[in-house]
């Protein structure tokens, strides 16, 4: 059996993902779910920051910021969407976060019609 890299907290992660969605379905806005996730994943007992603003930069200058949906344990960043389904947009989205920061473990994660996530490693090295 296959041992993934923060194995243990994506696996809760995902089991609050199907919480939200087997309780609120599809149709409601980003930040609903957002809420709906920090709550039940803060129940879990995990550290969970929204909304965390990460500066990006280019040649040691600040050319930007962004916010990402989810921080969990300061280990993986979580990227929200409530789409009919996942594009190649919203993994290239997550890339992006992942580049910016130290983190190198995302999920993509869709309350549309049909629950849908994905995982995504940014190797730092």
């Amino acid at each position: 059996m296959k041992v993934y890299k923060h194995q243990h907290l994506t696996r809760k992660i995902i089991k609050g993902y199907y919480e939200v969605y087997n309780e609120l379905g599809s149709g409601f806005l980003e930040s609903v779910y957002e809420n709906a996730l920090l709550l039940v994943l803060t129940d879990y007992g995990l550290r969970v920051r929204n909304q965390y603003p990460i500066d990006v930069y280019l040649k040691d200058r600040k050319v930007g910021e962004f916010k990402a949906d989810l921080i969990i344990e300061d280990k993986i960043l979580v990227e929200l969407k409530a789409v009919t389904m996942l594009l190649p947009v919203h993994k290239a989205q997550l890339i992006n976060y992942l580049k910016a920061t130290k983190i190198e473990i995302g999920l993509l994660m869709n309350f549309g019609d049909e629950p849908e996530f994905k995982r995504y490693i940014f190797n730092k090295r």
